[in-house]
């Protein structure tokens, strides 16, 4: 499954371009192999844009080569196929992690009875855990995120659906 995360795929370069601009998300997972533009083509492009969320790429190529040069176009991590699953989600979080601390947010938000894990996605209260759809835990990050200020509407349903018309929760 998506481990609670909210996920959008793009079949092609054109659409991943698309979604980056109307989603902004938190993480991108860039496979080299893209049709209509090469990863690392791509990555170039939203560095050279100053786009800066982490990439993690994945690719059947294993060469030592291959692997260097995404890393210095600026991916953050580098998977090869075949993979498992509890690998690739444990790189995930490991990349969110980092962006959390760069941000000089603390991965865990705690007040009161409420604890958020911003990298793990888990939200209790009084110690238990409670299971929130992924736009219900878009919302929470958002006020957990600007805790102590006010949110309008629009800036909600803009960091939360990004450009989509289709808003559904």
């Amino acid at each position: 499954g998506s481990q609670g995360y909210a996920i959008s795929e793009a079949p092609n370069a054109r659409v991943a371009i698309e979604l980056m601009e109307a989603e902004k998300p938190d993480l991108v997972l860039l496979d080299l192999g893209l049709p209509g533009m090469s990863g690392h083509e791509l990555l170039r492009k939203w560095r050279d844009d100053g786009l800066d969320i982490p990439v993690v790429m994945l690719s059947s190529r294993t060469d030592e080569a291959g692997i260097v040069q995404a890393l210095e176009l600026g991916a953050d991590d580098y998977v090869t196929k075949p993979f498992g699953m509890n690998e690739l989600v444990a790189r995930v979080r490991v990349a969110l992690r980092h962006k959390f601390q760069q941000q000089g947010e603390k991965p865990i938000f705690q007040t009161g009875d409420l604890s958020v894990d911003l990298v793990k996605r888990i939200v209790k209260v009084e110690g238990t855990e409670v299971k929130l759809s992924p736009k219900e835990y878009d919302i929470l990050r958002m006020l957990v995120q600007h805790a102590g200020k006010v949110l309008t509407h629009h800036f909600l349903l803009k960091q939360v659906w990004g450009d989509s018309t289709d808003v559904q929760y």
